[in-house]
């Protein structure tokens, strides 16, 4: 017998947390279980989402310094560029990698940050809605 994903029983659980443990709590105790919900289901995201986020981020990064490395190595080229200058908030490709960056790392971390639901709802983004569908 298989058993259920990864991401559907941390989901369960959270619920569960969230459903039957959290009301019967107050203080100290409310504090720390909402906290554990939060990471949670913080790693329920990462594991739906941060490889779709990390291969899109490859992707845009690759065509921004036309190399094909691993992701790790473009980011520290792009953070060196930066540094000395040669990579700009002039160049909208830059400036459209690093929006995008942050967009896909914010439907991770805090999928209900209101400039985070503002952004998507501005640019109809498919990937961060996407992302808001699997929260609900």
């Amino acid at each position: 017998m298989k058993h259920p994903p990864a991401t559907e029983l941390l989901a369960s659980v959270a619920r569960f947390l969230r459903e039957e443990l959290l009301p019967a709590l107050s203080g100290a105790r409310a504090f720390n279980l909402r906290v554990s919900i939060n990471a949670i289901e913080l790693v329920r995201r990462e594991i739906e989402q941060q490889g779709a986020a990390e291969q899109r981020e490859h992707r845009r990064l690759a065509a921004l310094l036309n190399s094909n490395a691993d992701l790790e190595t473009m980011r520290q080229e792009l953070c060196e560029k930066i540094a000395r200058g040669e990579a700009t908030l002039d160049a909208a490709a830059l400036r459209e990698h690093l929006r995008a960056t942050a967009i896909d790392r914010l439907a991770i971390d805090q999928p209900t940050y209101s400039a985070y639901l503002a952004a998507i709802a501005k640019s109809g983004d498919a990937a961060a809605s996407n992302n808001k569908k699997s929260e609900e």
